[in-house]
């Protein structure tokens, strides 16, 4: 095989990626208004209202701890989302590379075009209640191709998932029927809006949006940030 030529199909596959990403953006900036006049109030009684916009709380889900922290990526997501799934094996292949020096962190922000959008969120939440939130998540892209864009209620595929990474499936159904698990869902959309994200993927490094072309800009980011 030529390398050259090697090289420049997978430079050609990532740009398609970036493309297919920044589309999905764009396209959910057009729903995100429905999604600001939906969102209920979750907070009431909260010490740290969600109109502050807090990118990262004490109950976000952190992907990945780094021992030796330099820099935050957070990502906002959505599970349903195809900008999402395309940028999932980018993160994944980043989280490789600085495991070291950059912490990431999720949060949930399912869109109201997405039929499946929440109900993939909360089965997401109810395992990471059981600690099993990566494998959830990685399932749910892997999969998304089979499940996506569905007007059906996917939730039973859902609940699959979590039979298969051997969950216990009463503590799950209990905590996808608990509204506490959708408020914990809401709150991180709320935190969202607030920050004025408008689609996924969003990505915010050591508090800053980030607005990537391509995993080399994406990469340079990290790169100066755990430089600093």
């Amino acid at each position: 095989m030529n390398p050259t030529k090697g090289r420049s199909t997978l430079s050609k596959s990532k740009a398609l990626v970036w493309i297919l990403m920044a589309v999905a953006v764009i396209a959910a900036i057009v729903v995100v208004v429905i999604v600001r006049g939906n969102t209920p109030d979750t907070t009431a009684g909260s010490e740290t209202p969600a109109e502050t916009g807090q990118l990262v709380r004490e109950n976000s889900r952190v992907l990945s701890q780094a021992p030796n922290e330099k820099a935050v990526l957070v990502e906002f997501l959505d599970f349903e989302c195809e900008g999402c799934r395309a940028a999932y094996p980018l993160v994944e292949e980043l989280r490789t590379e600085y495991a070291d020096s950059v912490t990431f962190v999720h949060r949930y922000f399912p869109l109201p075009g997405h039929r499946n959008a929440m109900n993939a969120a909360l089965a997401v939440e109810a395992a990471a209640q059981q600690g099993a939130y990566e494998p959830m998540y990685q399932q749910m892209f892997e999969t998304q191709p089979e499940w996506g864009e569905s007007a059906d209620d996917k939730s039973a595929v859902f609940r699959s998932f979590a039979e298969d990474l051997g969950l216990d499936m009463e503590a799950y159904d209990a905590a996808v029927k608990d509204p506490a698990t959708q408020d914990r869902v809401e709150l991180d959309l709320a935190d969202g809006i607030a920050l004025n994200v408008s689609g996924t993927p969003t990505f915010f490094l050591d508090g800053q949006l980030l607005a990537p072309s391509s995993l080399d800009e994406l990469r340079a980011a990290l790169d100066a940030a755990v430089a600093e």
